[in-house]
């Protein structure tokens, strides 16, 4: 590590999605944050993308088009990568486990999954970010990759969930590839066990494997699978095997747009997400106005 890198400024270089990056604006404005922007240079990133140090975490400002077209130029140059996709929740999470926020900054891609994250961004002078999240990207890579014959395999969820995800997917995109799949037992595998489950992963020759775990199990399990699984990319995408499944249900678009889809799932599922949304939203904000206001500096592992 070569010391603390100031931390993201927020000025104004775009027009806001929705009323609530208003209070943003304004709270810059208050506060005084008139210094210059400063990012990470692409040679600075495991990936080669700029990033925006948010809370000490190099997030990647891109759209999904843009991130679907480094996956393919990862699979041309033989690659192995691992991708995290960054919410709230991630950000706070990695404020409490150093472990993870090595991860998430060690990952070749860390795009924004969570509308405060993008808005940041955009007012940071990265007017091209949008949201990039779990079920989108899946979506994505899986109709990019069609004429590219892409070869998908995903580890997670259950059996249940993992028989109608690839059902659909291959409704959805006709001639997609399913290389393979498997649901692991909820608990701690054995070394021989792992070994198994890689062995057999590496037998279907995948070009990328979506990892539904949740978060933060499925970032360190990609990071300690990284170069053990012959894959392009790794790429932790959280309930989106659920959504595709249908087995949960997914907020409207509008309020995904809007930075609303907590809200959503917290009415859907009250009891195992209420400490995520209420709780870590709220120290988000708290710290977020910090890092701001140049009351706390934040530096990015390297």
């Amino acid at each position: 590590m070569t010391g603390p890198i100031p931390d993201m400024s927020i000025r104004s270089s775009s027009l806001p999605d929705s009323p609530l990056t208003g209070v943003a604006m304004l709270s810059g404005a208050v506060i005084g944050t008139e210094a210059p922007a400063t990012k990470l240079e692409p040679s600075q990133t495991p990936g080669g993308a700029d990033r925006v140090n948010i809370l000490g975490v190099g997030a990647t400002p891109l759209d999904l088009g843009r991130a679907a077209a480094m996956l393919e130029r990862w699979r041309r140059e033989g690659r192995r990568e691992y991708v995290c996709l960054i919410s709230v929740h991630g950000l706070v999470t990695a404020q409490r486990n150093p472990a993870i926020r090595r991860s998430l900054n060690g990952c070749g891609l860390a795009a924004e999954d969570g509308m405060p994250l993008v808005w940041w961004s955009r007012l940071a002078g990265y007017s091209h970010a949008r949201r990039v999240c779990g079920a989108d990207l899946l979506d994505e890579v899986c109709r990019h990759g069609l004429s590219r014959h892409y070869r998908h395999y995903f580890y997670g969820a259950t059996p249940q969930v993992l028989d109608l995800l690839t059902e659909r997917l291959q409704r959805r995109h006709p001639g997609l590839v399913v290389a393979g799949a498997c649901a692991p037992p909820f608990r701690a595998l054995t070394p021989d066990e792992d070994a198994e489950h890689v062995a057999a992963i590496n037998a279907t020759r995948p070009d990328f494997v979506w990892v539904g775990l949740g978060m933060p199990k499925q970032e360190q399990w990609m990071v300690d699978h990284l170069g053990r699984v012959e894959a392009t990319a790794l790429i932790g995408v959280g309930a989106a095997f659920d959504f595709h499944a249908g087995t949960k249900p997914r907020a409207p678009v509008w309020m995904q747009r809007s930075g609303l889809e907590w809200l959503f799932r917290l009415g859907s599922e009250p009891r195992r997400l209420s400490r995520r949304y209420v709780i870590d939203n709220a120290l988000f904000i708290g710290l977020a106005l910090q890092q701001a206001a140049g009351r706390k500096f934040h530096a990015i592992d390297r």
